[in-house]
């Protein structure tokens, strides 16, 4: 049994919409035709109604917590929560109790993945051992395993010859380095942005430059050791430049950005709720700009989540006491769809490519097509209907957002990994 969907609007080269009609056997593309054409088959029909078909997203860092955090969320919540956001490939980081820093711990969550997950799972290992930056784990071992890159995501490796090893070791292997990048001697006991809601607050701010250190120092390092350097979720102004300038020497360096940074700053935070904390936290609208440009020249080359849950006991303890983090699976595309495209700022080709294409591109993946031969992971979208973001919808454990009533367009309402509908809003 195959899969047909008919009333497909279908991104052309020209990132046009046109209706067409998609055929799917087993788990690839078989066949984009005009939709007036009519298909001779016995396969299931899905009617898009006229609704944007796209590429399945691709999200490049999320935090699926298990094992050892499942009362956050498990990998079974956290794949179907993608699937609703209508991502169908996700990157999760090891910073889980114990650390995915053994070959044994990535196979145990590819292997929860494939038991109980609806998208697919590509697991990161940790750089070091259990994420203390004193130890480099066994890079071959976890390779060979399946992890996909190594970060200490969560903490910054604070030690520079142990970033230099890291790097050396992993361009040996051509594997990626991803850098969470934060200076800790400039972070202790700080909860947000070192700015004007930290002095309103009394709070203890984390300043710009505990990014951007890291990213100066680690760019050099990239150059040095050859090594493909991914910084995560950059936040500032002054991380913007150096990555800018490393690209023209030409470094081997990209970068991600998450929804929030490019749609909040630190003037938007209405008080000390915690679902506005999150690390990097939240900064100033000049930061913001500077984002929203650096993605749009292709300084920043992908959009990721950073889906990070916690239960509601853990955000309740407040600004200073909560951890950092937020959900985003489910918000992602609605959230920058409503803002830029539908406003006129981005064409949906930009921020689609920006999900699918340029993620898969940036590490090697497959995915992230819709041509014939590709494999049949998709995302169904209606880009018309408007909705509030209402936290109790979600199918993350985590309710853990500031964006709860916001009004939005551009939600999934079909998710297709593997040429199999796993999600459905119907």
């Amino acid at each position: 049994m195959g899969l047909i969907i008919k009333n497909a609007s279908v991104l052309n080269a020209a990132g046009e919409l046109e209706l067409k009609t998609i055929t799917i056997e087993d788990n690839r593309i078989t066949g984009i035709i005009d939709a007036k054409s009519t298909v001779e088959s016995n396969a299931e029909v899905i009617d898009a109604e006229g609704k944007l078909v796209a590429p399945g997203f691709i999200d490049m860092h999320v935090h699926l917590r298990e094992p050892g955090f499942e009362h956050k969320e498990t990998i079974a919540t956290g794949t179907q929560s993608a699937a609703k956001g209508g991502f169908t490939t996700i990157a999760c980081m090891p910073n889980t109790r114990p650390v995915i820093d053994t070959a044994d711990t990535v196979k145990l969550v590819l292997d929860k993945a494939e038991s109980e997950g609806i998208v697919r799972v590509l697991p990161y290992a940790a750089i070091t051992k259990n994420e203390l930056g004193r130890e480099l784990t066994d890079f071959a071992s976890l390779k060979e395993a399946g992890a996909i890159g190594f970060t200490d995501d969560g903490v910054g490796v604070q030690n520079a010859q142990m970033m230099k090893d890291a790097m050396t070791l992993a361009a040996s292997m051509d594997m990626p380095v991803i850098a969470h990048c934060e200076d800790e001697s400039l972070v202790v006991g700080a909860a947000v942005n070192e700015g004007t809601f930290a002095t309103k607050h009394g709070l203890k701010g984390i300043p710009n430059e505990s990014e951007a250190i890291h990213v100066g120092r680690d760019v050099l390092l990239a150059e040095a050791t050859g090594v493909h350097y991914h910084v995560c979720h950059v936040s500032t102004e002054q991380s913007i430049r150096l990555i800018r300038q490393a690209k023209q020497f030409g470094v081997k360096v990209t970068a991600e950005v998450c929804p929030h940074h490019l749609l909040l700053s630190e003037e938007d935070i209405p008080g000390l709720d915690a679902n506005w904390k999150m690390n990097p936290p939240l900064r100033s609208p000049r930061d913001v700009q500077a984002c929203i440009e650096a993605l749009e020249d292709g300084t920043i080359d992908i959009v990721v989540t950073d889906h990070a849950p916690h239960s509601a006991e853990e955000k309740a303890r407040g600004m200073q006491l909560a951890p950092f983090g937020i959900v985003g699976f489910e918000t992602a595309f609605p959230l920058l769809y409503t803002k830029f495209v539908a406003t006129g700022k981005w064409t949906l080709d930009f921020l689609v490519k920006r999900m699918t294409s340029d993620p898969a591109r940036v590490f090697g993946l497959e995915q992230g097509k819709l041509e014939v031969g590709a494999l049949a992971d998709l995302t169904i979208v209606d880009l018309e209907t408007e909705q509030a973001v209402n936290p109790e919808t979600f199918l993350s454990k985590g309710r853990n957002t500031p964006f709860t009533d916001w009004n939005l367009k551009g939600w999934p309402t079909a998710t297709i990994v593997n040429g199999q509908l796993v999600w459905s809003a119907k």
